[in-house]
């Protein structure tokens, strides 16, 4: 009986030590955020039963970078206004 109890005990201890660690590394991450991408545990697609619904594989804008964006915008103004003066 004093086994099993001990048991118990040193698994109930270990485990709340982990997830004692898991919040503290979470919350240094999300602290100094300022050099990367900081840890977001529950989001809406973390809900989602088959992953998220919003992603789209086949979306080739969904992963785009503002510079990215800004150099795609900037090429489709410069077409527009080629397409404007042949016409």
């Amino acid at each position: 009986m004093d086994q099993s109890a001990v048991f118990l005990a040193g698994s109930v201890l270990t485990v709340m030590g982990f997830i004692v660690i898991v919040v503290g590394l979470t919350v240094i991450n999300n602290i100094l955020h300022k050099y990367w991408k900081p840890i977001t545990i529950f989001t809406k697609e973390s809900f989602s039963l088959f992953g998220s619904s919003y992603h789209n594989p086949s979306d080739p804008m969904q992963n785009l970078t503002q510079e990215e964006y800004d150099k795609l915008v900037k090429h489709l103004e410069e077409i527009r206004a080629v397409d404007k003066t042949t016409v």
